[in-house]
């Protein structure tokens, strides 16, 4: 099985304004275009069985239109993940609808949020997502398209590893977007996963593998971030790392499966 724990889409009619936004505010390019068909299309040529779909509450307003578009999503192999924004007021009771409604986690990106990841007001919601069981991905380090100051390094995030859902918070970009020498200090070791999106071609040449071995394949999830990295790159690049396989296969998407309780 194969899975792909970050990917990213829009409803069309968004997706047509947002995507070369986003492309041209982080000088990249985007693989698809951003909609819930072209990443089937994507995940049927490189054999994905699920692509986890991440939402972002950018704003506190978004909270209840972002998660009713994550509630209806039907298509096979995709599992959506809500998001709620720290400041909205409705932010509890979003949680309890997506839990109610089978949704399995949720997205938080502090950079686009704008909230340190430690700041006190984050805590109960730590708290509310680890009570109802949700999954949290949340971005970490640095963005692209984000100019600073940086909200989630992992001096940030050190502070708060006992506040954050043990063994069901994802921390993507392997830790921290283009902070890798401060993961492998400091988060390294702990109960927090890691995904691989958007990071290899961005590390120093072994990191991506050095931090593998040192954290624990176990804890490390494939992942895309798509549109903005090619699926298939992304598995390419577990496969180039000549792991056994039995932790080659974990990463590709049996420690998501029983994470997502698929198997």
């Amino acid at each position: 099985m194969i899975v792909d724990f970050h990917t990213h889409c829009f409803p069309e009619k968004l997706a047509e304004r947002v995507i070369p936004m986003l492309a041209a505010n982080g000088g990249i390019e985007a693989y698809l275009n951003g909609t819930v068909p072209d990443l089937l299309a994507s995940m049927e040529r490189n054999g994905i069985d699920y692509s986890v779909m991440l939402q972002i509450a950018t704003k506190p307003s978004q909270n209840h239109t972002v998660n009713s578009w994550a509630i209806e999503r039907t298509e096979p192999g995709i599992i959506p993940f809500g998001s709620v924004h720290p400041l909205g007021e409705d932010w509890s009771d979003e949680l309890d609808r997506l839990a109610a409604s089978g949704v399995k986690g949720i997205k938080l990106h502090p950079e686009y949020q704008g909230l340190y990841v430690d700041d006190d007001a984050m805590l109960p919601l730590y708290e509310k997502v680890s009570s109802l069981g949700l999954i949290l991905s949340m971005h970490a380090g640095a963005d692209i398209g984000v100019p600073p100051p940086v909200h989630s390094t992992p001096e940030h995030l050190s502070h708060i590893i006992d506040a954050l859902p043990r063994g069901r918070t994802i921390l993507a970009h392997m830790g921290g977007w283009k902070c890798w020498a401060d993961v492998e200090r400091l988060l390294v070791g702990s109960h927090l996963l890691f995904d691989t999106s958007f990071s290899n071609e961005y590390m120093t040449p072994g990191q991506l593998l050095d931090i593998i071995e040192s954290h624990g394949y176990e804890k490390i999830l494939m992942g895309s971030d798509s549109p903005w990295e090619g699926q298939d790159s992304a598995i390419a690049t577990i496969r180039s790392l000549q792991l056994p396989e039995e932790q080659e296969c974990a990463i590709l998407g049996g420690n998501a499966a029983r994470l997502l309780n698929l198997v």
